[in-house]
C-alpha cells in the first residue's frame, strides 16, 4: 500500500520557484499537513475483482462493525466534547487548525467564487491528483457531473481550475449538477443547504428530477439524470459531497449516511465513461458497508485512494475517496444492474453488499491500515485541542499563527492559486448577479449548533412552548397584536413590466407539509409545525382555532384608510372601486368616501385546518389563484383590492403576490386579518390594466392546469403545480424582503395564539 504521491503534479501547471523559507520544525509540519493520503495497492495477481452478480445483495446485512476496537476509541475520544459549548469550542479549534488561514489567503490572491471550506477542499484535490483524464485534456472537452452539490464550491472552484491552468485553460468544459432542491417546500431546512447563490444564477444546469425534489436517493431520477446528461459525449467527473445532518448522533454519522453514499456510488458507476475519475466524501470506513463499498470501488477504478485535505477540519472524520481511472460500464454491467435494481434511500439496510468471505484478506488488511492512519490523525487533533483548550501559552499562540501564516502560503504555492476576474466566474453571465439568498438578505435557515451537545439534548426534551420560550424570537411572539402595529413593508412600483415568455409550470408531488421555504426563517417555520403538530389534537377544525383576548385584530375602517393612502390618482375625489375578498366586512357600508366597495368570498382555509395553517394545499392555491384572475379581469385602472392569504411561504403563492406588484401601484400587508383571521390581508392600490393584460392568458392557462390536477384520475391527483414563475424572478427586487417581513408577521402571530391554548 502507497502511503502517497506526488504532489508535484499539477496537470501541466508550472511551479513558482517563490517559497519562502522556513524553519525546518515548520516545513516538516507543513509537509505533513498536505501529505494525508493512503493509496490501495492491487496484488498483481488480479485477487480483487467484482463478485458474481448472485453473490451481490443476497446476504443478511452485517450489523456489527467491521473495525469496533477503532469505532469505540474514536467515539470514547469524542465524547469528551459532549460538554463543551459549540461555539466556544468551534473558535478555539479553527484558532488551532493550521490551514485556518487559507480561505481568507485564497479569497485575496485568487478572487474565487463562492471561497469557502468546500472550495480550498477541491482545489487541492484536483491540485493533488491527475484528476482530469488525459483523454479530456488532449481533445479539449471536459465533461463533469456534481452530486449533492449545494451551494456549488466544487463547481465554483473546478472553474477557477481550469480558466487558469495552462493545461485546462482552453478546454470546452460542460457541467451538470443535482442537490436537494433548495426551493421545494418539502425539503426540510435541515437536509437542504439554504445557500443558493451559485444555483439561482445557473439553473438550468441543475437537475432537481421530475418531482422538483432533487432527491438522488429515488431510482427514477437517477435514471432521469442519466437522461439529462445524455447530450454530453462522454462523462468525465463524478463528484459527490453528500452528507445529512448527523449532529444530534455523531457517533452514528458513518451508518446513516451509508445508503447515500451507496447511491452515489451507483450513480458514478452508471453515468461515468472509461477512465473517468470520481471523488466522493466518506466518514470514517468501520461499519461492514463501507469496506465494501471501498472493495466494489477498487474493483471498478485502476488507482483509489483516501485523502484528507489539508483545509479539512483535522478534528472532523471527513475524507474524500479519490477514484481514478474508471474500467468502465462494461466491466461492472452485471453487477450495476443489480445495485440500480435495488437503489433507493434503504440500500444499505436490506442486505449486504458482499457477504466477508468474499472480501480477500490482503485488501482487509490494506483497509485496516487506512482505517487507523485516519484515526490516528483524528484522534491526535482531538486530544491536542482538548489540552491546548484548558490551557495555551503566549509562546504557543504565536507559534500556531506562524503555521497558519506559512500553511497559506504553501496552499496558494503548492496550487498555483491565480486571480480569477469575476467576468470568468461560473455565475458572470447572468442578467442579475445580485439574485441570490444571501445579497438579499435572507436567512440562510440551516440549522446552526448552539450551547454543549449534552445541552442540545436536554433541550430536544422540552415541550415546544419550552423551546420557543428560550428561543431568540420569544419576545415577539410573547408580544399581542395591537391596533396600532403600523405596516413595515411596502412594494411601490408596479414591478417591472413583466414577458410571461420565460414563466412556465414545473408539477411534482403533492406537498404533504411545508418544512422549507425561501421566503421566511425557516428556524421559526420549524417552531411554527411543531406547535401545529401539538396542538391538531386539541383543535381538530378552524371553527376551534386558538384565540387571544389581549389582541386588537384590525378595524375594518382603519384598513380602508390605509387603502386611501394608497391612491395615486391625481384627484382624490375620483370614485374608485375597492374589490375586497372575505368576511369581517359586515358593518362596512357599500362606500367609504371615495371607495365603492364590492365584495367576494376569499379562497377557503384548507380542508386539514390546522394540521397546515400554510398556503400549500393544492385547492387553496387554485382558489387563490382564481381570486387573483377574477380580481384582474374585473378591476378598472386605478382600482384598489383586499385579498387576504393564509401565508407566502411557498413558490405558487410568492407568484401570486408579484403579480399583483406588476399589476398594482402599491401593494403592502396588514396582520392579522380583520375579524381574526389567521394569516394577512394584502392591500393593493393603484390598478394598471395594461401589466395585467399581458399576464392574465398565462395566469388563466395555470389556473385551469391547477383544476385539471385536482380532478384527475387518482393517481395523476397526487400531483400539484410547484411553481410558475422562475425563481430567478422571485428572488429579484423588493420582492423578497417583503415576503421575508409579511410571513415573519404571520408564523410570529400564529404562534402567539398557539402559546395561548
Amino acid at each position: 500500500m502507497s502511503s502517497g504521491h506526488d504532489s508535484r503534479k499539477r496537470g501541466g501547471r508550472t511551479q513558482h520557484n517563490n517559497m519562502v523559507v522556513y524553519d525546518h520544525e515548520t516545513l516538516t509540519e507543513i509537509k505533513g499537513l498536505f501529505c494525508k493520503v493512503r493509496s490501495y495497492a492491487k496484488p498483481a495477481a488480479g485477487e480483487w475483482r467484482l463478485p458474481h452478480p448472485n453473490d451481490v445483495l443476497s446476504h443478511p446485512v452485517k450489523k456489527a462493525c467491521q473495525l469496533p476496537g477503532l469505532k469505540q476509541s474514536l467515539n470514547s475520544v469524542k465524547n469528551q466534547l459532549s460538554d463543551k459549548n459549540v461555539q466556544v469550542w468551534h473558535q478555539h479549534t479553527n484558532f488551532t487548525n493550521r490551514a485556518g488561514k487559507v480561505i481568507g489567503a485564497v479569497r485575496s490572491a485568487g478572487n474565487a467564487e463562492i471561497c469557502t471550506q468546500a472550495w480550498c477542499k477541491f482545489y487541492e484535490i484536483v491540485g493533488s491528483f491527475p484528476l482530469l483524464p488525459e483523454e479530456a485534456l488532449l481533445s479539449g472537452e471536459l465533461n463533469t457531473v456534481h452530486l449533492c452539490e449545494a451551494p456549488g464550491a466544487f463547481i465554483a472552484a473546478l472553474n477557477h481550475y481550469i480558466k487558469t491552468s495552462a493545461a485546462t485553460r482552453f478546454c470546452d468544459w460542460s457541467w451538470a449538477a443535482n442537490t436537494l432542491n433548495p426551493y421545494h417546500e418539502a425539503n426540510a431546512g435541515g437536509t437542504a443547504i439554504a445557500d443558493d447563490r451559485l444555483i439561482a444564477n445557473t439553473l438550468p444546469w441543475w437537475f432537481f428530477g421530475s418531482d422538483d425534489t432533487g432527491d438522488i436517493m429515488l431510482q427514477k431520477h437517477l435514471l432521469e439524470l442519466r437522461a439529462f446528461v445524455s447530450n454530453m459525449r462522454r462523462v468525465d467527473l463524478v463528484t459527490a459531497d453528500g452528507s445529512f445532518d448527523c449532529q444530534e448522533n455523531p457517533g452514528e454519522q458513518e451508518a446513516l449516511v451509508a445508503s447515500l453514499h451507496y447511491c452515489e456510488v451507483t450513480a458514478a458507476l452508471l453515468l461515468l465513461s472509461p477512465g473517468g475519475s470520481f471523488v466522493l466524501k466518506m466518514f470514517t470506513l468501520y461499519e461492514h458497508s463501507s469496506v465494501c463499498l471501498l472493495y466494489l470501488l477498487n474493483c471498478c477504478f485502476r488507482s483509489v485512494n483516501v485523502f484528507k485535505p489539508a483545509t479539512s477540519k483535522p478534528g472532523n472524520s471527513e475524507v474524500y475517496v479519490v477514484c481514478l481511472d474508471y474500467d468502465g460500464k462494461e466491466a461492472a454491467s452485471p453487477l450495476l444492474s443489480k445495485l440500480i435494481r435495488n437503489y433507493g434511500a434503504q440500500m444499505a439496510h436490506r442486505e449486504a453488499l458482499f457477504p466477508d468471505a468474499l472480501l480477500p484478506q490482503s485488501f482487509l488488511s490494506q483497509h485496516e491500515d487506512v482505517c487507523s492512519y485516519f484515526h490516528r490523525l483524528q484522534v491526535e487533533t482531538i486530544t491536542e485541542n482538548l489540552r491546548l483548550f484548558k490551557d495555551m501559552s503566549l509562546e504557543k499562540r504565536q507559534q500556531l499563527d506562524y503555521i497558519r501564516e506559512a500553511a497559506a502560503h504553501e496552499y496558494l504555492h503548492r496550487f498555483q492559486v491565480s486571480h480569477l476576474p469575476r467576468s470568468r466566474w461560473v455565475s458572470r453571465n447572468t442578467v442579475n448577479p445580485a439574485c441570490c439568498r444571501l445579497s438579499s438578505g435572507r436567512p440562510l435557515g440551516q440549522k446552526k449548533q448552539t450551547g454543549s451537545f449534552n445541552e442540545r439534548r436536554e433541550l430536544q426534551s422540552l415541550s415546544w412552548r419550552e423551546r420557543v420560550q428560550k428561543s431568540c424570537y420569544a419576545s415577539q411572539i410573547k408580544t399581542h397584536c395591537s391596533q396600532s402595529r403600523e405596516a413595515v413593508c411596502l412594494l411601490e412600483g408596479p414591478a417591472a413590466a413583466r414577458s410571461t415568455e420565460s414563466w412556465f409550470v414545473i408539477v411534482g408531488r403533492t406537498l404533504p407539509a411545508v418544512t422549507n421555504s425561501s421566503f421566511c426563517d425557516c428556524a421559526l417555520l420549524n417552531h411554527l409545525n411543531e406547535a401545529v403538530t401539538d396542538a391538531v389534537a386539541a383543535m381538530s377544525d378552524w371553527g376551534q382555532r386558538p384565540s387571544c383576548v389581549s389582541c386588537q385584530a384590525l378595524s375594518a375602517a382603519s384598513i380602508l384608510a390605509d387603502v386611501r393612502e394608497l391612491d395615486v390618482s391625481t384627484e382624490r375625489k375620483v370614485k374608485r372601486r375597492c374589490l375586497v375578498f372575505g368576511s369581517g366586512w359586515d358593518s362596512c357600508p357599500s362606500q367609504v368616501e371615495d371607495l365603492v366597495l364590492t365584495f367576494a368570498a376569499a379562497p377557503s382555509f384548507p380542508q386539514k385546518g390546522l394540521i397546515k395553517l400554510h398556503d400549500s394545499e393544492a385547492q387553496y392555491q387554485h382558489q387563490l389563484l382564481g381570486c387573483l384572475v377574477f380580481s384582474l379581469r374585473s378591476l378598472s385602472p386605478g382600482d384598489a383590492l383586499l385579498l387576504p392569504v393564509l401565508s407566502a411561504l411557498t413558490r405558487v403563492t410568492a407568484a401570486v403576490v408579484l403579480c399583483l406588484h406588476v399589476c398594482f401601484h402599491s401593494v403592502t400587508f396588514r396582520c392579522p386579518p380583520p375579524a381574526g383571521a389567521v394569516g394577512a390581508l394584502l392591500l393593493c392600490g393603484g390598478f394598471n390594466p395594461e401589466a395585467a393584460v399581458r399576464i392574465l392568458p398565462f395566469l388563466t392557462e395555470v389556473h385551469n392546469r391547477m383544476g385539471q390536477l385536482l380532478t384527475a384520475e387518482e393517481g395523476a391527483s397526487e400531483k400539484q403545480v410547484l411553481q410558475f414563475v422562475p425563481m430567478e424572478e422571485l428572488l429579484t427586487g423588493g420582492l423578497t424582503e417583503f415576503l421575508l417581513t409579511m410571513n415573519s408577521e404571520i408564523i410570529q402571530h400564529k404562534l402567539h395564539l398557539l402559546m395561548q391554548t
